[in-house]
């Protein structure tokens, strides 16, 4: 049985899918099958942390919404991007960086019901461990359909008024969808900040508990999305951090 988790946040710039590619390569590396989910689909990118750029893109989940093709074919094997050791599989279902297809996104939307039979055909033709559905930022319906089927949320925010607001109503929301488990991560938290303090004031305001507070990278920066953290720095603290994160979302081993 598959473990779902949706990676979100609730504005743009938070390094959520940075956090969803750190996950996949660590369950990976654990020996499970991972199946990772764009669904941002009118601000699409995860895919250049797999090591693809936009032509290289040649099927996506566009093409599985609009034009009937099966979700599995669109799926591309991305392990080599989790480094050497990794004894599972990764494939990435990525979306169209075509500006057509983009532009129909924001012009005519999808059908979100198709999308969820999608995750669900996934897991059954892919046999997968693990599903992590990349969302797009804020809440739409199909961000709360997402919600619905996940086992675990992940909320990625980041030190700041408008974040703390924002986490806020997402947490709340999915209290009220009753999805059975919800984490949120603090991330790129300064230097000159108590991650302590942090963490506290936190879990305090949404009454969920943080997986981690990962603090801001130079290595992170400079790194600037060509490859995946945890693949690159295995031995960081940082990298540390991101497996406590994966640790607390999905339980069974590999």
């Amino acid at each position: 049985m598959a473990t779902v988790v949706s990676i979100h946040s609730f504005r743009g710039g938070t390094g959520k899918s940075n956090t969803t590619a750190n996950l996949a390569a660590i369950y990976c590396h654990r020996g499970l099958r991972v199946a990772v989910i764009d669904t941002d689909i009118q601000s699409p990118g995860i895919h250049a942390l797999f090591g693809l750029r936009g032509e290289d893109v040649e099927a996506s989940l566009n093409d599985f919404l609009w034009h009937d093709r099966p979700i599995e074919e669109v799926a591309q094997d991305v392990t080599v991007a989790a480094g050497t050791g990794a004894t599972g599989r990764i494939h990435l279902i990525p979306s169209s960086m075509k500006p057509g297809e983009i532009a129909r996104v924001l012009r005519e939307g999808y059908d979100a019901q198709r999308m969820t039979e999608g995750f669900r055909r996934l897991v059954d033709q892919l046999k997968l461990d693990v599903l992590l559905i990349d969302t797009h930022p804020g809440l739409n319906e199909e961000t709360l359909l997402s919600l619905v089927l996940s086992d675990s949320l992940l909320i990625v925010m980041r030190p700041d008024r408008q974040d703390y607001e924002g986490t806020g109503i997402t947490a709340r929301v999915a209290k009220e969808l009753q999805v059975p488990k919800i984490r949120i991560v603090v991330n790129k938290l300064p230097d000159a900040f108590d991650a302590t303090a942090v963490q506290a004031r936190v879990e305090e305001a949404y009454g969920c508990p943080v997986a981690a507070i990962l603090p801001h990278s130079d290595e992170l920066m400079r790194l600037a999305s060509e490859g995946i953290f945890v693949a690159r720095y295995p031995e960081h603290p940082l990298s540390s951090l991101y497996r406590q994160v994966a640790a607390s979302l999905v339980e069974h081993g590999g």
